[in-house]
């Protein structure tokens, strides 16, 4: 688009929103909704700006893009956010910044290779496959330093079990870390 043709697309809808708007707000009765009828009313005018030498009335053009913009909107709800007073997901672990101190404090009381695994399980969300390539042992092992590995944890955690929580989250470890 030339830069005049840009510059007079321009003043027209810097004259005409505020009508628009209005009209758009009359037609759907949310501001928020008919500020985005609008702009995608002008956004649509503005793809068909190098042809408006052909349209007879560009006033009633635009009024009948805004009303079709409307129409559309309302016909295709499912496709636009759907704001609901209560969050659908379910919140993450906290972050308590001593627990995180807890779990840290009793990771390093763990043997080296129970500790790689806990890290490698919890941490990096390694299988349990790949968690035994990374460390170069069977998977046998690897379900075995990560059972005793979390007996442990749990007899040093006492009350506060941050792997209970694992189920809940893809990595609250990491949040706790």
């Amino acid at each position: 688009m030339r830069s005049a043709d840009l510059e007079e697309f321009r003043g027209f809808a810097e004259d005409r929103l505020p009508h628009l708007r209005r009209t758009a707000y009359l037609m759907c009765g949310d501001w928020h909704h008919a500020e985005d009828i609008t702009q995608t009313a002008l956004t649509k005018l503005y793809a068909v700006w190098g042809r408006r030498h052909r349209i007879a009335n560009l006033e009633a053009y635009a009024h009948r893009v805004l009303t079709r913009t409307c129409i559309d909107h309302t016909r295709r709800r499912w496709r636009r956010e759907d704001p609901t007073a209560a969050l659908p997901d379910r919140p993450g672990p906290g972050t308590d910044p001593s627990l995180g101190l807890q779990v840290r404090t009793a990771l390093a009381a763990l043997p080296p290779r129970q500790r790689a695994v806990v890290v490698l399980r919890f941490w990096a969300d390694l299988d349990i496959a790949a968690t035994a390539k990374a460390l170069g042992c069977t998977t046998g092992t690897v379900k075995s330093h990560t059972a005793r590995a979390l007996t442990k944890l749990r007899a040093l955690l006492g009350d506060t079990d941050p792997f209970d929580e694992l189920a809940l989250a893809p990595t609250p470890l990491k949040e706790m870390l």
